[in-house]
């Protein structure tokens, strides 16, 4: 306990100096990640700064990388890198960029680097689970203390960062902030809430037949038997109007039904019920039945944005757009979840080919980069849930790059296993580069040098879980 307390002054103490920093400039560049944590770091970091008077502008940036360093504008403003910059400090030196002219907001493992450029990072003080938006609200609060209503966007971002999937909620510095906002009326905090993905908009059966964590046999990836579970429930599965009801406009009583029977139906599987219940996080300023209704589906709408490389949009929905914005964001959220089906369909019809630690695929050039992950991860409950999936594609724009993603369970984590590791050190040994967490990873490496990456990463994965196997490409 005393050591954590020792961390949270010393991230504490790094935020305030960080605000100190930010104030002393009259303009201000924030440079930031494409996904819905960095959108909303972006956003935070944004909106503090302009509330305090100062000039400030936007760049988003898919990664730092050289090509993309490019992006950076050279001039005299003060640049804030939020969620990256961390791992690229060498990028920023070889850019000519001084230690007087950049903050680094991150969460993310540091990079060495001959120039110690300041840094807001919550990893170095044992906070694992705290996101980029997270430490920008820090910063944020520091600056000024009525910058709470920007907790919102906190939670978002953590949310959608998967800081919440392994304890069924926020936990530390992540939940103090969900706590602050919702002790101000910014956001609802509900405790042991049904642990699944659009309980704010999908039918109550369609809810729970699309969710893998837990897994249910016989409702679980079966949308006719999820909807036989509920209908012997004898509960009123349509409103009058003849929409489908979903999980939030329950009331109490049928929702105690539901999970009781759901409680029973795992015992019954041998299953275990700890993952049924989850912490969710709700914003009662916003419409019912909408995607910025909850955390988790908000970030799946600024996800959507940052993939389809409209990350501004995304932005300007966390800054208070309803209108245009949010319906072209709409838009694109319906684009998105077509192709991921599309890309899932093609993973199962063409299979993956399993190694002794993980399955792969290679997709080619027929999906986009951005959205392979996410694949990924909904075909995995479809396959082997108890092997990572690696899945590899083709980068038009650069067809000698193989932009590689992948993805695992918390289950399989707690047994050791961090891709973020295994990833970061193969690409390292064949001239990419890769990173990320350890449910979660990607890479880029040299498309010549596939068949070693993928054995490599076999290899390590098996070092993990101290045994090796053959496992050919």
């Amino acid at each position: 306990m005393k050591e954590q307390q020792y961390n949270l002054m010393g991230l504490q103490e790094e935020a305030r100096a960080a605000a100190d920093e930010i104030l002393a400039h009259d303009d201000v560049t924030v440079i930031s990640h494409i996904d819905a944590d960095g959108i909303c770091g972006e956003a935070i970091l944004f909106q503090c700064i302009a509330r305090a008077g100062i000039k400030v502008r936007s760049v988003f940036v898919r990664q730092l990388e050289p090509l993309t360093m490019r992006q950076v504008p050279d001039d005299d403003s003060f640049k804030v890198f939020c969620d990256l910059g961390a791992g690229q400090q060498n990028l920023l030196l070889e850019k000519g960029l001084s230690t007087e002219e950049v903050l680094i907001v991150d969460h993310h493992v540091t990079q060495p680097c001959e120039c110690e450029y300041v840094q807001v990072n919550s990893l170095p003080h044992g906070f694992s689970k705290l996101s980029a938006a997270g430490v920008a609200y820090l910063v944020a609060t520091e600056m000024d203390g009525d910058n709470v209503d920007l907790s919102t966007l906190a939670v978002v971002g953590n949310i959608g960062d998967m800081m919440g999937r392994e304890d069924c909620g926020l936990v530390g510095p992540a939940r103090e902030i969900a706590r602050e906002g919702a002790e101000r009326g910014f956001l609802e905090i509900r405790s042991r809430d049904l642990n699944a993905y659009g309980t704010s908009t999908r039918p109550l059966h369609l809810c729970l037949a699309y969710n893998d964590d837990p897994f249910i046999p016989g409702i679980s990836n079966n949308t006719a038997g999820a909807l036989r579970f509920l209908q012997r429930l004898g509960l009123p599965l349509k409103a009058a109007q003849g929409r489908w009801r979903v999980w939030e406009e329950m009331s109490a009583a049928e929702k105690r039904t539901v999970t009781s029977a759901l409680v029973q139906q795992l015992i019954a599987c041998g299953e275990p019920v700890d993952r049924l219940f989850s912490e969710s996080y709700l914003f009662p300023a916003e419409y019912e039945r909408t995607p910025l209704r909850n955390a988790q589906e908000f970030s799946t709408l600024l996800n959507a944005c940052g993939r389809w490389a409209k990350p501004a949009v995304g932005s300007a929905i966390c800054k208070g757009d309803r209108g245009v914005s949010y319906r072209e964001a709409e838009h694109m959220l319906n684009n998105h979840r077509s192709v991921i089906r599309g890309l899932l369909e093609y993973i199962l019809e063409n299979g993956v080919r399993e190694l002794s630690h993980l399955q792969y695929i290679h997709v080619g050039d027929r999906y986009p980069d951005t959205i392979v992950g996410i694949g990924a991860g909904m075909a995995l409950s479809k396959l082997n849930m108890e092997k990572p999936i690696l899945i590899m594609v083709k980068l038009p724009e650069d067809p000698d790059l193989t932009k590689v993603s992948m993805r695992t369970t918390e289950r399989v984590v707690s047994r050791g296993t961090d891709l973020q590791t295994a990833l970061a050190t193969a690409s390292a040994e064949v001239g990419g580069a890769g990173g990320g967490h350890k449910i979660a990873a990607g890479a880029y490496i040299p498309g010549e040098f596939e068949e070693v990456f993928v054995n490599r990463v076999n290899e390590l994965l098996g070092q993990q879980h101290g045994a090796t196997g053959p496992g050919n490409c």
